[in-house]
């Protein structure tokens, strides 16, 4: 779905990210990973290249305007081009009510979460114009469209990442770029597996899911490699939840 093309993924180096980074370099994608953990994402490059595919890694903290312009500008520099851009960098902030959540984390989560997201679009939309066009997918959440005990910071960026990907896809429809968002339910990651430790938290989260499980990476990244291909070629300014059900209560 993806040959030849090139593609940006953010935090790349483990969960969601790594594995739609994985997923676009086995359908043919040449792939240009980021991500602040320099060391994972070295690793997760060449474990591309070592499975046959094309890779890249640009060291960038997606909360920096110019870390983010470096990235694009050498993911250029590098192809000539840039045809899809994944902004799936995230971090998850601290768990307090709103009257008690430390104004630094809410800093940093807004810094991360939804300045990311606008930086990655600010330069890869002008990539894109300069060769045609291309497909840029934004992971949400499914905290973008709901609330959630003591994860302000984390809901509100979210909210926000939703509503600016349907402006971009407004703005630029006409252009040939192509902009989606998804919105992943409570996916096996890292940042979850920090949460084993508490059953009684899992099992919450788990019966939150009509479906009786958390997601797995590679579900998230299914439906990202779909509307970042030519297949979702009417597809523009949608959220799509992989949430097994959960937004459906």
């Amino acid at each position: 779905m993806l040959k030849n093309k090139v593609v940006l993924v953010t935090g790349a180096s483990s969960g969601i990210g790594l594995a739609i980074a994985l997923m676009a370099a086995r359908e043919g994608g040449r792939l240009v990973l980021s991500d602040v953990h320099a060391q994972a994402g070295v690793e997760a490059a060449a474990m591309i290249r070592s499975q046959g595919g094309e890779a890249i890694f640009v060291a960038a903290d997606v909360a920096s305007a110019s870390d983010v312009e470096t990235l694009v500008a050498q993911t250029l520099e590098r192809y000539g081009r840039l045809d899809v851009a994944c902004n799936n960098a995230g971090v998850g902030g601290a768990a307090a009510l709103v009257a008690d959540y430390p104004l630094d984390a809410w800093a940093h989560v807004m810094h991360t979460n939804l300045d990311g997201v606008f930086h990655g679009m600010k330069y890869q939309i002008a990539a894109m114009l300069a060769t045609g066009g291309g497909s840029i997918v934004n992971v949400a959440s499914i905290l973008g469209m709901v609330g959630f005990d003591s994860a302000s910071a984390y809901t509100a960026a979210k909210h926000g990442v939703i509503g600016l990907t349907q402006t971009a896809a407004l703005e630029y429809a006409a252009q040939g770029v192509r902009i989606n968002a998804v919105g992943p339910g409570f996916i096996h990651t890292p940042l979850i597996a920090s949460l084993e430790g508490n059953a009684t938290l899992m099992a919450k989260l788990v019966a939150a899911h009509p479906m009786g499980r958390l997601g797995q990476p590679n579900e998230v990244a299914e439906l990202v490699v779909w509307l970042a291909s030519d297949r979702a070629s009417f597809v523009t300014g949608a959220y799509y939840p992989v949430d097994g059900g959960y937004l459906a209560r």
